[in-house]
């Protein structure tokens, strides 16, 4: 992503964070519901517009199917959360606590140098520990941004790295997680317990996903599937080939799929989670269910 686009998309992120925390403290004021109510709508249509401009550089630039057709996806979705909110059909308050929690907690990492270096090296260092474990001898050097973040293997007469970036870290996930949790209803103590649960939760399986990625692109585990790739991602490279499959397919697939088996674990913790699913099954069916009622 060029530095101007990213530069607007981390923009319109914060004006996302801060439309939805106020249309929550306008929510909760007797007579000005009605703020609070525009106010999420407005910035549900906004954040609409911040998906619209990461499509081209997921589905281009990263070559992640996956997740370019989540934000294209997404786009719509916001608009007719935004639509139905303005038209007082569905709050979506909770879901909206929860995105502007999300965004705090992730946002800094995005814009401070020293919270990504420190992610990136712990990261970088547990994923190095996973490997010697299981018998690899990975060499770590220097990536591109001057941290201590790049696998690097030898092989068939070629150099293979792969380079853990903030994506690579985990914060996006327990960012999401946590936001979710901590947007509920619920007693602090069940909220910041399953915070505690998920987020070792998840750092874990990503330190895993990482490690296998760096693997399978230094010994091209994948080298075989150069026809597949070449029709999902264009590319003829085929020391690209495992790489591709191992991050763009695989891991994100099973990420994704961590991602919905956590929060529907962390439903016998927090029964209040149910409210969630339920906003997101009306977006997907448009039929209202009741959860919570069935747990």
């Amino acid at each position: 992503m060029s530095d101007g686009m990213s530069a607007l998309t981390d923009v319109l992120a914060w004006v996302v964070v801060a439309g939805f925390i106020s249309s929550a403290f306008f929510q909760r004021q007797e007579g000005q519901r009605d703020v609070g109510r525009l106010l999420a709508s407005g910035s549900w249509v906004t954040f609409g517009v911040f998906w619209a401009l990461l499509v081209p550089h997921f589905a281009f630039v990263q070559m992640s199917p996956i997740e370019g057709v989540l934000s294209a996806i997404a786009v719509p979705a916001s608009l007719y959360v935004a639509y139905l909110i303005w038209s007082g059909r569905r709050d979506f308050a909770t879901l909206t606590r929860a995105i502007a929690i999300m965004g705090i907690i992730y946002l800094p990492f995005e814009m401070s140098a020293v919270l990504q270096r420190t992610a990136i090296e712990m990261v970088t260092t547990h994923t190095e520990m996973l490997m010697t474990t299981v018998g690899y001898d990975p060499t770590v050097i220097q990536g591109p941004d001057g941290h201590r973040s790049t696998f690097e293997f030898v092989g068939d007469g070629h150099i293979f790295v792969t380079t853990v970036v903030l994506a690579c870290t985990g914060i996006g996930s327990s960012a999401t997680v946590s936001g979710l949790v901590l947007a509920l209803d619920a007693p602090i103590r069940r909220r910041l317990l399953g915070v505690a649960i998920a987020v070792p939760v998840i750092y874990g399986l990503n330190v895993i996903r990482v490690g296998f990625i760096a693997l399978a692109h230094g010994h091209q585990w994948f080298a075989d599937f150069q026809r597949p790739v070449f029709f999902l991602f264009g590319t003829d490279n085929p020391y690209m080939v495992s790489y591709l499959i191992a991050d763009r397919v695989l891991a994100q697939s099973l990420s994704v799929v961590a991602l919905v088996g956590l929060t529907l674990a962390l439903l016998r913790l927090l029964p209040e989670l149910a409210t969630i699913v339920e906003d997101v099954l009306f977006l997907v069916t448009g039929k209202s269910y009741d959860i919570r009622s069935l747990l």
